[in-house]
């Protein structure tokens, strides 16, 4: 038992030292290829710019996010191919950070500041959603990925029509973002209590206004 509970504080800790990597997008994995590549850049206004590079800001912030609730849900899975779905779907996510930097460097801006505290607080509700058991946490990952891909909806709303080279971007993140939401419901997802969805909703309404300003 004394094994088991320093492997799981090793893993947590781990998971925290890598935090600098996932925040400043330095990490040696080898991306997939931006969909956005051959994309020719758009005349933008500056408004336009700064809109566009702002809500980008905003999804990248929230990829950061995706990788400490990840990394706390894997920590603690049961099922080994539930763990591995898990592992497969950060990878997934991770692509769409370093898709959303790109961008957002592209757009002469940077992410968010607050990375440090978008990552540390998801990785906390991750290994609270990953102890409580493997159908609970599959139910956040459900219901994480669905408000999500409306998030994502809702900028492809908002981006500028002519800014082609964001709207890949997201359309091909959304589609992703779906997938995980139906493979975490084929796995067992537990459907959250409403109570829980709600504070969710509120909890990335506030990291979405947060950090398209900073």
């Amino acid at each position: 038992m004394l094994n088991q509970s320093n492997n799981t504080l090793d893993k947590i800790l781990t998971s925290i030292d890598r935090m600098r990597l996932f925040i400043a997008s330095e990490q040696p994995k080898a991306y997939r290829k931006n969909p956005a590549e051959g994309t020719p850049e758009a005349d933008l206004t500056d408004a336009e710019r700064s809109h566009a590079a702002a809500l980008m800001r905003v999804n990248h912030a929230g990829e950061v996010a995706a990788q400490g609730l990840y990394e706390g849900q894997s920590v603690f899975a049961r099922d080994d191919s539930i763990k591995e779905q898990m592992v497969e779907a950060a990878n997934e996510e991770l692509d769409h950070l370093n898709w959303c930097r790109e961008r957002i460097e592209e757009l002469n801006e940077k992410p968010s500041k607050l990375g440090p505290i978008w990552y540390s607080g998801s990785l906390i509700i991750g290994s609270l959603a990953g102890f409580i058991g493997d159908k609970w946490s599959l139910g956040f990952i459900e219901e994480t990925e669905r408000q999500v891909s409306n998030h994502l909806d809702k900028h492809l709303e908002l981006l500028p029509k002519q800014d082609q080279r964001s709207r890949k971007i997201v359309t091909q993140m959304r589609l992703e973002e779906e997938q995980h939401q139906a493979n975490a419901k084929k796995a067992g997802a537990e459907k959250l209590p409403k109570f829980i969805r709600v504070l969710m909703k509120i909890t990335s309404k506030v990291m979405t206004k947060t950090a398209y300003h900073i």
